[in-house]
This record gives structure tokens, sequence and C-alpha cells, in this order.
């Protein structure tokens, strides 16, 4: 599961931090060993708590004061990534609740604001807020996860093999390249993205309509001292046994599509049940807890 996030995180830091720093556009501060001046703090009206991703709100309002961020690509800071599979999610519900929150917060800020350009303003709303922090999380889930496994019990629907196949395979190398050790991974990588994706996306959901976990804050716990502390609350009820670690949401997911499966194994005409067998898999792994450590 480690090298899965690192993955993620490479091309984070490698592709959208570096390019975007070396391009002089913006990108969002990520909170883990950055370095601000206290004169752009200053002038940006300081730290606010009005969603859980005040680094990224800081930055934005920085951002619209003309202020420019710089990515240091030669510097090494250690770093601990999410020691269980609970905590990872959290730590994704987070990262996905709150920029769509600031964005439902901040999109008429951004509109009106006359100190930056029109190419930054269009930027900011539309690749930084609506396409990478909205979009992204909609359309990996409901396309991959509910339309294409749905489309089996409809043979007359005919979806191309460029959305489904090609272009998706072209930006998953893009994205792995920056990880060319784990390139082995890769299928895991897809199939374990495709069920964050549920994740994210309700996430999403909340971040934009304000629900009731907008402004939920659990302290990702990692493999240090957090082990010891017990960070992650105890949500509900206490489980025992074997179904303390099952998480409902995967297990339904993964049930679906298994059904969709073997339909398409029975009946269909295409080889789409290999995909939806291992899609299912991977939900149902991460439903009966046995992701690991």
């Amino acid at each position: 599961m480690t090298r899965i996030q690192e993955m993620s995180l490479n091309y984070h830091f490698m592709a959208e931090q570096e390019s975007g720093s070396t391009r002089h556009a913006f990108f969002s501060f990520n909170g883990t060993a950055g370095v601000w001046r206290m004169a752009a703090m200053e002038e940006a009206g300081g730290w606010n708590d009005r969603t859980t991703v005040e680094d990224m709100d800081l930055a934005v309002r920085a951002g619209l004061l003309g202020w420019k961020f710089v990515f240091l690509d030669d510097l090494t800071v250690k770093s601990e990534l999410p020691s269980k599979f609970k905590a990872f999610r959290f730590q994704q519900h987070r990262w996905s609740c709150g920029p769509a929150n600031l964005f439902r917060k901040m999109i008429m800020e951004i509109i009106r604001n006359k100190r930056v350009t029109l190419w930054k303003k269009l930027y900011l709303i539309y690749s930084f807020f609506f396409l990478r922090k909205i979009l992204v999380h909609f359309f990996t889930f409901f396309f991959y996860c509910v339309v294409l496994p749905t489309s089996v019990f409809f043979p007359e629907v005919n979806i191309p093999a460029w959305s489904t196949f090609f272009i998706p395979s072209l930006i998953t190398f893009f994205i792995v390249i920056a990880t060319p050790r784990s390139f082995y991974l890769v299928i895991f990588w897809v199939l374990f993205e495709n069920v964050m994706s549920m994740h994210r996306t309700k996430g999403t959901f909340i971040g934009i309509l304000e629900g009731g976990r907008v402004n939920e804050w659990v302290v990702t716990e990692k493999l240090g001292d957090a082990l010891k502390t017990k960070l992650l609350p105890q949500i509900g009820k206490p489980r025992n046994g074997c179904f303390e670690s099952m998480n409902s949401k995967e297990i339904m997911m993964g049930i679906y599509i298994l059904c969709c499966a073997c339909y398409g194994l029975f009946f269909g005409n295409t080889l789409l049940y290999l995909y939806l067998f291992m899609q299912a898999v991977a939900f149902l792994v991460s439903g009966v807890g046995f992701v690991g450590t």
C-alpha cells in the first residue's frame, strides 16, 4: 500500500508542484516542509479555519494578491504516509471535501479579484479547482465503477475504446513514470485509485453541499508515535472481532461489480469482464480490511 500511495504523491510533487513552479503559475501550499514569507501571510490575512484545508486557503488568497510560489526539487524532507487503510480513508476525505468546500466559498472572490489576470482566474477556477478537485473524482468513480460495469447489461450501448483504454492508459503512464521503481504495481494502483475515488467523490459532494462531515478533522494516523496515541476516533458504536475492519461501502460496490462481471462473462461479447473481476476483488479486499499496513 505504501508504494501505491507513493506513486500518487510523486506525481503530485514532480508534475503538479514542480511544473507550476517552473511556469511561475499557481500551485497549492502543502502544509508540510514549506516556508512562508511573513509579509505574504500578513497581506493575505493569515490562517483561516473556515475549511479543513487552511494551507490551500492561505495559498489561494496569497496567489490572488500576486504572490508567486517556488518549489525546490533539490531538497529532500522525510515524511510519513498513513499507516492503515482507515487512516488513509480519513485523509482522502479531508483532501477531497476541503478543496470542494473552499471552491464553494471562494469562487466569487476569485471572479471579482482585480489584481490577477483573467488567465490566472480561469486557471484557478477551471484547472486547479473544478477539473482536478471535483471533476476528476466524479468521472473516475461514476465512469469506471458505475457506468462501465452497468454497460454489460446493455449490449446495444457502445463505449468507444479510446475512452475506456487508450486515453486512460496514456494518462496512467504519465503519472506512474514519476515512480519507475513501482511500475510493476501500475495495475494495482489503478484498481486502488478507483476504490478511493468512491470516498473522494463522497467527500467532494459533502464539501460542495456543506454536508454534515464538512468540517470533520481527523489527524492522520502514522507509523510512528501515532500508533501509541490512538489518534483515530471511534466513529459510532465500537465494533468487535472480524467486523472491526470491514467497510460496508466497499463491500456493496464489490458485490455489485462482481455481479456485473459474472453477467459479462456468461452473456457479454467483450473482455470487459476481466477488468470487472479485478475491480470487484479490489473493492472486496478493501472492504474486508485486507489492504494491510
